[in-house]
């Protein structure tokens, strides 16, 4: 049994994993950062430091198992916010020392990808996998859970950053995500064009020009409903996603790609990647 701990950004999140399923979870949000539109890294890492005893204890709880029934702990270890990584690598470090066990430090975007061996299909590889959350947008062609290529990233904003960066504009609640795509449901994607991104790297991402162009096409369009605003450049940004990944699949000769991050989470950006893998003829994970 496996006990994992992870704090590279604002949620402390502990995980109890038997080697084939999660056999239980606690995750503690930290709600004190929405009223600023964004994490503050200082309040972040004196909250894990609070919360993170008590989220260990809780899920220990919610398995009914003790210490002896623990063979190793994990903790993220970068990338991410330096303070809220070093206090959850510190805590887990202090933990298994305490009890004798071994201990693994755990690559936060390797993770991601590695998560997609926890779905209902067994994964076949070589794969394209997008991560795409809110700190971090890679490309990397992956061969097994634990050896992966980086073939792009981000030059500027991650997209989940993009996202909270325009809703703060909006006044919209953080994590700007959801909030938009709320919105987004009820407007119509195709009532502003928005350009797509250039970079030097032909599978790099660039998100501030498509911020910026958002801000723009609201001063010049004041009357237009926001849902509609909103729909146009969530289209146009997942479409400039799913277009990268997929290009980047076909390059390659790679027939299977994979969606792994927060982002993932948006039912736009999952019915566009299933609708375009479809019509490559790519298999999605």
């Amino acid at each position: 049994m496996l006990l994992a701990i992870e704090t590279s950004c604002d949620d402390t999140g502990v995980a109890l994993f038997d080697g084939q399923q999660v056999v239980a979870e606690v995750v503690y949000r930290q709600p004190v950062h929405a009223s600023y539109g964004g994490v503050i890294p200082e309040w972040a890492s004196r909250e894990h430091e609070i919360r993170l005893p008590f989220a260990v204890l809780e899920v220990l709880e919610k398995a009914h198992l003790t210490w002896k029934d623990l063979q190793v702990l994990a903790a993220a270890q970068g990338p991410g916010l330096l303070g809220s990584l070093l206090i959850g690598f510190t805590f887990a470090r202090a933990l298994a020392a305490a009890h004798r066990l071994p201990f693994i430090g755990v690559h936060h975007l390797q993770a991601h990808v590695a998560s997609l061996e926890l779905g209902e299909k067994p994964i076949v590889y070589p794969l394209v996998v997008l991560v795409a959350t809110g700190g971090h947008t890679h490309l990397f062609r992956v061969t097994h859970p634990l050896e992966m290529e980086l073939l792009g990233r981000t030059q500027d904003d991650a997209v989940g950053e993009a996202f909270d960066k325009v809703a703060a504009f909006l006044g919209l609640p953080y994590p700007g995500g959801p909030e938009i795509e709320k919105l987004a449901l009820t407007g119509n994607p195709f009532a502003v064009s928005f350009p797509m991104p250039r970079t030097a790297g032909p599978w790099d991402f660039s998100f501030s020009g498509l911020k910026t162009a958002f801000f723009h096409a609201r001063e010049r369009h004041p009357d237009l409903p926001i849902q509609d605003l909103c729909a146009s450049w969530q289209h146009a940004v997942f479409t400039y996603l799913v277009q990268k990944l997929i290009q980047a699949a076909q390059t390659h000769r790679i027939p299977r790609i994979g969606l792994v991050g927060g982002v993932a989470a948006n039912q736009y950006l999952r019915q566009l990647l299933a609708q375009a893998s479809t019509e490559t003829h790519l298999e999605l994970y």
